[in-house]
């Protein structure tokens, strides 16, 4: 049966078929969750004053913030009716390991310190990975480390740093 004419003209689909399999599109499945989340925390920002450029209220950084991502989305949403799909893929070893070093992050943070677990998450989350260098997690351990004191010094954030 050959397709109707309207159909070719949108390009592909969410779900395109590929060796008779149907597969989600990963860049507009990217897309869609972006502008999901952006729109979530913008309609929450709006419960709060935004004030204006001279006196920011609470509610202006998480506005702008979100408009900057559903932009991002909006981008990614019709670059993805431009290039081929791609298949999207859930792994699950890799989503419990990154929920691992979250929570152990957390964890840690709180039972011991926050350098401990930040040197925690970044282990275990690079686990993740295609490929594995502990002289890379070091380097991002550190460099995560070195922004947080400059939260804490810079900024006055209360963090649990030494």
């Amino acid at each position: 049966m050959p397709t109707p004419l309207f159909i070719e003209w949108l390009g592909p689909t969410p779900f395109n078929h590929v060796n008779g399999s149907r597969m989600n599109d990963r860049n507009l499945v990217r897309g869609l969750f972006l502008a999901a989340v952006s729109l979530a925390f913008g309609l929450g920002a709006l419960r709060y004053p935004i004030g204006d450029f001279s006196h920011a209220g609470p509610g202006l950084f998480p506005l702008l913030v979100s408009c900057l991502l559903f932009v991002i989305a909006v981008i990614t949403i019709v670059r993805s009716r431009f290039v081929d799909p791609m298949p999207l893929n859930f792994n699950l070893k890799n989503i419990a390991l990154i929920l691992l070093g979250l929570c152990g992050f957390a964890l840690i943070s709180r039972l011991l310190d926050m350098m401990a677990g930040i040197v925690f998450m970044v282990f275990v989350a690079s686990f993740a990975g295609t490929s594995y260098s502990w002289k890379r997690n070091l380097k991002v351990s550190a460099g995560l480390i070195a922004v947080a004191f400059a939260f804490q010094k810079l900024l006055g954030l209360n963090l649990p740093l030494v």
